[in-house]
């Protein structure tokens, strides 16, 4: 756990519903000029939130550390970290979780701070907050790449393949729909959540960066209660049709060979730090969403195996994975940067609580089957592996199976 001691402070006044008590967290946190994170993890019932009292601290430009004396937070990084996609680390001021909605974990800085008093009064009155409006990103709507324009890219992506300048390559490309009508972004959250109970759900809205929205399937690195470091590798993709289940599906070639370069990659990154004590199991197929997919597990038991930064030096080694990127991934990613035509920003990078108040735990996931809110628009992402066997109408389809994943909340 982080070294900073931390306190619980009671809830002030009546206890509302816990819908309420997240808009009007969120609410103090947008009026006030800073930023705020909310997430539900996988297979949990109770959301959580995060809340910084210094907008200028969170952003760090840097990974966060995982390791036991670090800082707790919740972590918000790009594709690619640049002066208009800076990493983002909340310092966790002020963690709620619905497990316990009577009380605020608190920091012991916060704790002495003029703002937490702030908080309270604000939060004490029931009428604070009839409209909460989010932060926008100031950067332009990214290109959006039509099905030619996309399928062109899969083309020479193939073609890179087959010259030998990568082994595989991910494409990715954004696209835009209309919000519905009195669209309510925390509703939003709420539905994603009962959609997807397996994802990780997660909702994050800054000065600079803009709100996101997401419910991904992929873990990057983990670091659980019980000192275990555990990572995936997960690629492959294929939609749930009527009596498909993840015990009778059958997987083409190309998908078996895309998961299997990912989790060389995973091995090739132990490799790299001279670790053999992993344990590797799967591959097996899972459901995300409405979707299908191969993963394998890897994990290590951080008692057995004297490498505490371990957490760290994965994270720094992985990101951006070759399940987002390609492999080799310096290759893969100047082929993006030369072929791609658009901003990912904060699409294909990773989020989630490090270090979490009272148990010191750490999960960070991949930002898949995201989207990014603006006052009338949302501008949703999704990518596609390709092997040597790619068809360019393949990939296309896959990616549409996958925008209608956070794409869902904008049907309702």
């Amino acid at each position: 756990m982080s070294t900073s001691s931390r306190r619980a402070v009671a809830w002030p006044g009546p206890v509302p519903a816990v819908t309420d008590q997240l808009r009007l967290l969120a609410a103090f946190a947008l009026q006030s000029g800073l930023p705020v994170a909310l997430w539900r993890l996988p297979n949990a019932e109770h959301p959580q939130l995060c809340l910084s009292f210094s907008a200028e601290d969170a952003f760090t430009g840097l990974p966060p550390a995982l390791e036991p004396t670090a800082p707790a937070g919740f972590a918000f990084f790009p594709f690619h970290d640049s002066d208009h996609n800076p990493a983002l680390f909340l310092p966790a001021d002020v963690v709620f979780s619905a497990e316990h909605p009577h009380e605020l974990d608190i920091s012991d800085e916060a704790h002495l701070s003029l703002q937490l008093s702030d908080l309270l009064v604000f939060i004490s009155k029931s009428d604070s907050c009839d409209f909460v409006s989010w932060y926008v990103s100031p950067q332009p709507i990214p290109h959006i790449a039509d099905q030619a324009e996309f399928s062109e890219l899969v083309t020479k992506g193939v073609e890179a393949i087959e010259q030998g300048a990568v082994v595989k390559v991910v494409p990715s490309r954004a696209a835009t729909r209309p919000l519905p009508p009195a669209f309510d972004t925390l509703e939003a959250f709420e539905e994603l959540q009962r959609r997807y109970p397996r994802a990780f759900v997660s909702l994050v809205s800054a000065q600079g960066i803009g709100t996101w929205l997401g419910a991904t399937p992929e873990v990057l690195v983990e670091i659980g209660e019980d000192g275990r470091f555990c990572t995936m590798a997960l690629a492959g993709t294929q939609p749930i049709v009527d009596g498909l289940t993840p015990q009778n599906a059958i997987w083409r070639q190309k998908e078996i060979e895309e998961q299997a370069l990912v989790a060389r990659y995973v091995v090739s990154c132990f490799k790299q730090l001279r670790l053999r004590e992993y344990t590797e199991t799967g591959p097996r197929t899972v459901a995300a969403g409405e979707l299908l997919h191969l993963r394998t597990d890897f994990s290590v038991n951080l008692r057995q195996v004297p490498f505490p930064t371990l957490g760290t030096d994965m994270l720094r080694l992985l990101h951006p994975t070759s399940a987002v990127g390609g492999m080799p991934k310096q290759a893969a990613l100047t082929f993006l940067h030369q072929h791609e035509h658009y901003d990912r920003a904060y699409y294909s990078g990773f989020l989630g609580p490090v270090n979490l108040p009272q148990t010191g735990v750490s999960r960070l996931f991949v930002n898949l089957r995201c989207l990014q809110v603006r006052p009338t628009q949302a501008i949703l992402y999704a990518g596609a592996g390709l092997t040597i066997d790619s068809d360019p109408l393949r990939e296309w389809n896959e990616t549409e199976l996958k925008l209608r994943t956070a794409g869902a909340v904008l049907d309702t």
